[in-house]
């Protein structure tokens, strides 16, 4: 039977990790552990086996993924994702340039007078591009609605940068930075700076954690 289709035995679930969503299928009434190994099939080579996970649901009702319950098995057609629970400490280490991506998070000219140190996030986050350069890692340039708040300012230089995106929401992980990061699949750590840490960082970390990273 081809992934992605079922019979009177089978159900058609969508499976998701990271970035990643593949659709396959599961015998019906399947549970957590079949579940399990179902994901371990599918992503088995991105999946760091020493760290702990949950699996999520899609729920139409709520409109987001949540937590399976105890005793869940598969009934009906659905969407899942499994979600890093915690990183083991053994896990935790010095960065890697084949293995890690840069995010520069709005560095607009409109915010230069509203946000207090400004030149001095300018410099550091000057030093981290011309490192990522030097390194050979893949750089991501987020601009919020930049009709409105002006480009990335000038001392930032973003030549050989990836992407340079505009963007009208808080979050940096929009559909063209997750194809970005579909074509690096090796990459498991971001290095995230830029401003509004309050809004956009923080949503932006959250989301990226959410896939794994």
């Amino acid at each position: 039977m081809a992934d992605g289709h079922c019979n009177n035995n089978h159900l058609p679930v969508l499976f998701s990790y990271s970035v990643f969503s593949r659709p396959s299928s599961v015998p019906v009434g399947s549970g957590h552990e079949v579940l399990i190994q179902k994901f371990l099939s599918l992503y088995g080579h991105q999946i760091d086996v020493h760290r702990k996970f949950v699996i999520q649901s899609f729920s139409e009702e709520w409109g987001q993924y949540i937590d399976l319950p105890k005793g869940f098995s598969v009934s009906e057609k659905c969407k899942l994702r499994l979600v890093p629970l915690q990183m083991d400490i053994t896990t935790l280490g010095n960065l890697a340039p084949s293995t890690t991506m840069f995010f520069c998070c709005d560095m607009q000219e409109r915010f230069r007078p509203a946000i207090k140190y400004f030149g001095d996030i300018i410099s550091v986050g000057q030093r981290l591009l011309q490192g990522a350069c030097i390194l050979g890692i893949p750089v991501i340039v987020s601009e919020q609605y930049p009709k409105g708040l002006g480009a990335t300012v000038q001392e930032m230089d973003l030549t050989g940068a990836k992407l340079v995106f505009p963007k009208t929401k808080f979050s940096m992980l929009l559909p063209e930075v997750e194809a970005a990061l579909a074509e690096v699949p090796s990459v498991r750590s971001i290095v995230l700076f830029g401003v509004e840490t309050h809004v956009c960082i923080q949503q932006t970390a959250l989301d990226l954690t959410g896939r794994g990273l």
